[in-house]
């Protein structure tokens, strides 16, 4: 999985038969250079006629080729790709790579494509991970509603009834965007300190929350509006012209603020209540990201590492669990998960030539 943080690609073993976890094995990370960050940032926004593609495609297939090499015993391969545009009604979605490509100089089955099918059936084609996070539900022995929040570059929350026997049981599950997360957040960071992100929440522990810009960001119709839902990484882009005036440690502390407030928001739709929020991704290394869940919101938040999950490779584990269910015919997605029209197993699978489907 390489994520819209653009900070480097995971890759994760998980053995399942489609419905239960059964293990989880091995993990990697490879890490994108700051002049390889630079060339995914050249892609951001660009469908595939654009003439900057090839190189992020290029590179994205490069990069998931070397971490995978590091693997030995898969029989099965789910490839992402990079995200450079989200546009569901409009002109669809994009991940730049070549699963066929990959599958050909790993010479395993990829998995690969995983929206497009549900955009074109009239779904959001994200998130993707809710069916995972049923599993995981199961997993940990849940017994009653909770929630699991992604707070990568875009922040999306996925509502679990574990009392359902399967995620495309009406009811089991209902998933969407909560608005930005860490993408603007690094952005800031690249462009006035020249940093990655805040490391440890150190800059935002040093200013404020600035209401006024808060309550300008919340203004967004995007919040009230009913999901399923998504957003593109760049969808709220005029954050940084918010904290403009701002300082750095205010416009850090704002911003913040701004993605902890966007998923206190998003519990508002939920069905009931979440027992508790487990929270995965880059955000939960924040300590100021993670004090203002818990100051905001009137359930437990705890890093989904406290029930036994590695919130660094959970989106990865959920690839490689939807490649399991592409590859068995499965459902990838639901009306409850994407808006979708009806149940789709989204997703392709190449085959090397050595073996052929």
């Amino acid at each position: 999985m390489s994520g819209t943080s653009l900070d480097g690609v995971d890759a994760a073993m998980l053995q399942s038969d489609g419905q239960e976890i059964l293990a989880f094995g091995d993990s990697g990370y490879r890490a994108y250079s700051a002049q390889e960050q630079a060339v995914l940032r050249s892609g951001l926004g660009c469908w595939q006629d654009a003439p900057e593609v090839a190189q992020v495609a290029a590179l994205c297939e490069q990069a998931h080729e070397e971490v995978l090499a590091g693997f030995e015993g898969a029989e099965l391969i789910g490839f992402h790709g990079q995200t450079l545009a989200h546009d569901p009604g409009g002109r669809g979605t994009h991940q730049a790579g070549d699963g066929a490509a990959l599958a050909a100089r790993l010479g395993k089955p990829v998995v690969w494509d995983f929206r497009s099918s549900d955009v074109e059936l009239g779904g959001q084609g994200a998130p993707l991970a809710p069916f995972f996070h049923f599993a995981c539900a199961k997993w940990i022995g849940a017994t009653e509603p909770l929630a699991f929040l992604n707070l990568g570059g875009v922040g999306n929350i996925t509502w679990v009834d574990p009392r359902k026997s399967t995620p495309e049981e009406p009811g089991a599950l209902l998933a969407f965007d909560t608005g930005p997360a860490n993408a603007p957040l690094n952005d800031l960071l690249q462009q006035r300190r020249g940093q990655a992100y805040d490391k440890d929440g150190a800059l935002a522990a040093q200013g404020e929350v600035v209401e006024g810009a808060l309550e300008l960001f919340l203004d967004d119709p995007y919040f009230p509006k009913i999901p399923p839902k998504s957003l593109d990484r760049d969808a709220f882009a005029d954050m940084l012209d918010l904290v403009r005036e701002l300082d750095d440690g205010d416009a850090a502390a704002t911003m913040t603020g701004m993605a902890a407030t966007a998923v206190m928001l998003a519990l508002d739709h939920c069905p009931t209540r979440p027992h508790q929020l487990l929270v995965t991704g880059g955000g939960r290394h924040n300590p100021v990201m993670m004090q203002m869940l818990e100051a905001s919101l009137d359930c437990a938040v705890k890093p989904v590492e406290m029930v036994g999950l590695d919130g660094d490779m959970l989106e990865a584990q959920a690839f490689a669990y939807l490649a399991i269910r592409v590859a068995k015919g499965l459902p990838t997605s639901s009306p409850e998960t994407t808006g979708v029209s009806a149940l789709v197993g989204g997703g392709t699978v190449s085959y090397p030539a050595n073996n052929p489907a």
